[in-house]
């Protein structure tokens, strides 16, 4: 009790007067705080670039990373070799749409070297060793371009496949993709971190577009040829100046003065602005088309019942106006479905819209639609294949006969291709049938009526008994060589040996002229000097 007695008492006025001192007092020591100053900002600025300075650059050894970017980028035989190597498997890959075999030809691609070693000579301000990188960069780019154009000439492949394509329209992402993957690439170089190039050469993909630039060029396809080579553009230019900026971030130092620094700074800005400014433009209308894309299909499914169902419409954007077409496998039919779909997409895409829509009845029971659906898919690709299979078997006898293309003749009713070939030094009109006979077998159901040039015709020998197989295998090929080229053959020998070829030849012979001479048993052919043509 004592202790209780002795403690102070206190009022509820003296706490409000203790609280009002204690807040005056912490209002008073804000107060007396004095705002950053703008000299506290740069003492912190310093500090940082002093440790970036002393902890990060002075931890680099320059020298040897120009030693070792510089040896790597320079125009070798094993740079050609390599970049030869890469090019035809990245062709390869995209004319035959395998990702797989595209991502190994990025593997091997030595062209980042070269770009690395152009910025890092940018930032040393190295003017010969710029211009020796400028060098090998051209020399690989143009090899490879034209290592692919000769690939494709000869390939019976020419189609614009999806990975062909997909290479064709450069936006900004693929400047960003380019951006990311330089500086981690240029990071990878200056830490002596290489095995991380091969993420990079993956990401930023320098070989399939040269590639695909190669490809335009030797089916005359300008739109995927400029389209290409935008795109290896963005990339390069990218790749080198990123790599030019995080040299100069990691102390590569040049000789140039302050001014020069700054002004080479401000033209790799304004490269990159002007980069980035007609690559967002396309990548605003992608993203406009893709879009657009969902719209169509939504507009067209809402045209008909819940259990129909809609193809992918395929939609024209460069037509005007905008043509789209779709299959739709519906239990009711809906006559005016193409001007609803028409008159609703214009108002919703702000473009006049021609839509063509094929309507397919189906049951009503709940899987009949996706089972026609299947049944047509089936029947589309069996054409597909049938086309690519016609279109190789064009490129096959045209590369066989030494002609162009166009000089090809396909009868698609009948299923014949015909073709006068040209003469080829040392091949035999025995040769010219094997090579029709080898075309036949690889395309089942075709007739293929190769024309040989006018070459010299097999000597036939008829013994006491007859023709043996070796002669009548002659014969034949004279009968074949009057049949294809229609032109008349004139038969030399006594009579008794002329008369056992000209059976031989059965219905051939009415394309053969006889002329008795001697009375050995040695059939001679010949051209007639004015052979006219056979009627059918």
């Amino acid at each position: 009790m004592g202790e209780l007695d002795s403690a102070p008492m206190t009022s509820p006025t003296d706490d409000t007067a203790s609280t009002a001192e204690t807040d005056k007092a912490r209002t008073g020591a804000f107060a007396s705080r004095r705002p950053i100053s703008r000299l506290t900002i740069l003492r912190a600025l310093v500090e940082v670039r002093m440790w970036w300075r002393d902890g990060v650059i002075a931890d680099l050894d320059h020298v040897a990373t120009i030693e070792r970017v510089r040896g790597e980028s320079l125009l070798t035989s094993r740079y050609i070799f390599m970049t030869a190597m890469s090019a035809g498997i990245a062709i390869l890959g995209l004319l035959l749409s395998s990702p797989a075999v595209v991502i190994g030809a990025m593997l091997l691609s030595p062209l980042m070297n070269p770009i690395l070693g152009t910025g890092f000579s940018l930032a040393t301000g190295d003017a010969d060793w710029l211009r020796r990188c400028g060098k090998a960069l051209v020399a690989g780019s143009v090899f490879a371009i034209l290592f692919c154009a000769l690939i494709v000439y000869f390939s019976p492949l020419q189609t614009v496949t999806e990975e062909i394509a997909a290479r064709t329209r450069p936006n900004l992402f693929d400047l960003l993709v380019a951006l990311f993957s330089a500086l981690a690439g240029s990071y990878a170089v200056i830490r002596g971190r290489e095995g991380t190039i091969v993420g990079v050469a993956i990401a930023t993909a320098l070989m399939p577009p040269l590639a695909v630039v190669g490809f335009g060029l030797a089916t005359f396809n300008w739109t995927v040829f400029g389209g290409a080579l935008g795109l290896f553009i963005t990339n390069l230019v990218t790749i080198g100046l990123t790599a030019a900026l995080m040299a100069r971030l990691y102390g590569f130092q040049s000789d140039m003065t302050h001014r020069q620094t700054r002004l080479q700074s401000m033209v790799m800005v304004a490269v990159f602005v002007s980069l980035a400014v007609p690559l967002g433009f396309s990548l605003r209308t992608i993203a406009w088309e893709a879009n657009g894309q969902r719209i169509v299909n939504q507009e067209v499914a809402e045209a008909f019942t819940g259990r129909a169902r809609v193809e992918q419409p395929i939609v024209n954007w460069a037509a005007e106006p905008v043509t789209i077409a779709a299959s739709v496998f519906t239990p009711e039919f809906n006559p005016g479905a193409d001007s609803e779909v028409a008159e609703r997409l214009s108002q919703r895409l702000g473009r006049p819209v021609v839509v063509t829509i094929d309507q397919f009845q189906v049951g009503t029971d709940p899987g009949a639609a996706e089972q026609a659906a299947l049944a047509q898919a089936r029947v589309r690709e069996a054409a597909e294949a049938s086309e690519r299979q016609i279109a190789t078997l064009g490129q096959s006898v045209a590369l066989i006969a030494g002609v162009a293309r166009k000089d090809v003749m396909l009868d698609r009713e009948n299923q014949t291709v015909q073709a006068t070939a040209q003469p080829l030094a040392g091949l035999t009109l025995s040769g010219y049938r094997q090579l029709e006979q080898r075309l036949e077998r690889t395309t089942p159901g075709w007739t293929v009526d190769l024309r040989p040039p006018l070459v010299a015709l097999p000597e036939v020998t008829v013994g006491e008994e007859g023709l043996d197989d070796a002669n009548t295998s002659r014969v034949a090929l004279i009968g074949w060589a009057a049949r294809r080229t229609g032109l008349r053959i004139t038969l030399s020998g006594s009579e008794s040996a002329l008369a056992a070829v000209t059976q031989a030849l059965g219905a051939d012979a009415r394309y053969i002229d006889t002329r008795t001479s001697g009375a050995g048993n040695t059939v001679t052919a010949a051209w007639s000097t004015a052979a006219g043509t056979v009627p059918d």
